[in-house]
């Protein structure tokens, strides 16, 4: 058996409050409002915010999770967030697995990535 597509969701304290980070400031396309939570198309991917007091999952005061986007506009993406003055953004990077990357963080303290792949056989992957 094989999926359609997956979407990946964080969970917070006040959906209302963080719904303008991720529609405004990210651009991020809202596909459904389902009350409980809200689902955004980002690219090919999906990702969704729930209300963690009435979700699967509680809310918790530190997250061990990473939302990561590839493009190959990371610069843009720099200035973009940079102009929005979000949270713990860092300068961009290099490493061996991506010649770009950089992390900022929601209002919440969610971690997020903006990253180019080095390697055009592994971007190709993905495409």
């Amino acid at each position: 058996m094989q999926a359609d597509y997956a979407i990946t969701f964080f969970y917070y304290d006040d959906i209302a409050a963080i719904a303008p980070f991720y529609e405004q400031t990210l651009g991020f396309e809202l596909m459904v409002d389902q009350g409980l939570a809200r689902i955004y198309r980002v690219g090919r991917s999906y990702f969704g915010i729930v209300d963690g007091n009435k979700g699967h999952l509680r809310t918790t005061p530190k997250s061990a999770a990473l939302f990561c986007m590839v493009t190959d506009d990371v610069e843009g993406w720099h200035a973009k967030l940079a102009a929005a003055g979000v949270p713990n953004l860092t300068e961009i990077r290099s490493a061996t697995w991506c010649d770009k990357f950089f992390f900022f963080e929601d209002p919440a303290g969610y971690a997020l990535q903006v990253q180019h792949f080095r390697s055009s056989e592994v971007a190709a992957l993905f495409r």
